[in-house]
């Protein structure tokens, strides 16, 4: 999925790019030399709106700002026990500590859906995964999902 932003987002550069030129022996640019008059002493080229819009639609394709700053991946483990792997997006302009919120908030929704009392956290990690272009935060967690007899504290001390 995100091969395909790519793809588009060079298809798109290029397109606007080649506006920049002539095509053919005409010698006729694509985008006419002509300018929008925004105030009585202002104006802006039609060039310039396009180098404008190139540069958002470059920002946006990789910095997307309405993208949650986390993917969860969730696997059944068995019947009552689940496994979260978090990774968070590479540009991100804040969510660092939200991954600990993240999978408790999945946590309780599958606890609510499954009619189960409670949820136990077996296990929860954080770290830096180092890659090519960029390191990016990454969670772990396991969570068990309990009824109401085994959510009783002292036996929650007997689970490992």
């Amino acid at each position: 999925m995100m091969q395909g932003k790519y793809i588009v987002g060079l298809a798109l550069s290029a397109a606007l790019l080649a506006g920049c030129s002539s095509v053919g022996d005409s010698q006729k640019p694509l985008i006419p030399a002509k300018a929008i008059q925004l105030t009585a002493g202002t104006s802006i080229s039609l060039s310039t709106l396009a180098t404008g819009a190139l540069i958002i639609g470059a920002v946006h394709l990789f910095y997307d700002p309405l993208a949650p700053n986390w993917e969860i991946e969730e696997a059944r483990l068995d019947n009552d026990t689940y496994r979260f792997s978090m990774k968070m997006k590479r540009y991100h302009t804040g969510g660092a500590g939200e991954s600990i919120q993240i999978l408790k908030r999945r946590a309780g929704q599958l606890q609510r859906e499954q009619g189960y009392a409670a949820y136990q956290l077996m296990e929860y990690s954080e770290g830096i995964d180092s890659q090519t272009l960029g390191a990016r935060r990454v969670a772990e967690g396991t969570i068990r999902l309990v009824q109401r007899q085994q959510a009783d504290s002292f036996m929650l001390n007997e689970y490992n």
